[in-house]
């Protein structure tokens, strides 16, 4: 599936990502997802793309963002889209599709191997157009959730389709421990 000499990019759509992991009970650590991806090719680049809302004063997305752009991630952030649908309900745009294509059309001539964190089909003719200029691709998700996280579309128009659960025992984050657990210990190593 990979190749030391082959020079590669990852891009991560972080909602699919989050959407994944957690539906599969764990946590992503990121600096080990970018270290797997350095150990297993030459990287050129690892992308980040999310959608923060302007309105939220506090957004849990901003420090972890602020985190990737400073340890090796390209993030890519976009505001989240507000509209009034035809009955008058309001609806959110977490989208980041468009730019995730745009950023893999754009580091195909550059790279033999892109890796995409996503599950969207909408993708397709991005990696089409891609893969016709020489580069393969392989795309992240799950098909072990309820429903599945990857469209049918996507995962077939893929080079290589890597479940996300495979990958769990080299960038899922250690489970802490409940807060009650470690008091007790303490408290038990103290007695002693």
């Amino acid at each position: 599936m990979f190749y030391k000499d082959e020079t590669m990019a990852v891009l991560i759509d972080g909602t699919s990502l989050y959407a994944a992991s957690r539906g599969l009970g764990f946590d992503i650590d990121y600096k080990m997802l970018r270290q797997e991806f350095v150990r297993r090719g030459k990287l050129r680049r690892i992308c980040f793309y999310t959608t923060i809302s302007e309105s939220d004063e506090y957004s849990s997305m901003r420090p972890l963002a602020d985190w990737l752009s400073y340890n090796g991630y390209q993030v890519e952030c976009k505001m989240v889209k507000e509209y009034t649908d035809s009955l008058g309900h309001r609806k959110i745009k977490r989208q980041v599709v468009v730019d995730l294509a745009v950023g893999a059309m754009e580091l195909a001539s550059s790279v033999d191997h892109l890796v995409i964190f996503a599950g969207d089909g909408d993708l397709c003719p991005a990696i089409k157009s891609v893969q016709r200029s020489g580069v393969r691709v392989s795309v992240v998700s799950t098909i072990r959730t309820q429903p599945a996280i990857v469209s049918d579309e996507l995962r077939r128009q893929a080079d290589n389709f890597i479940d996300l659960d495979e990958l769990k025992s080299v960038i899922a984050r250690p489970a802490r421990e409940p807060f009650a657990n470690v008091m007790q210990k303490t408290s038990m190593e103290t007695a002693e």
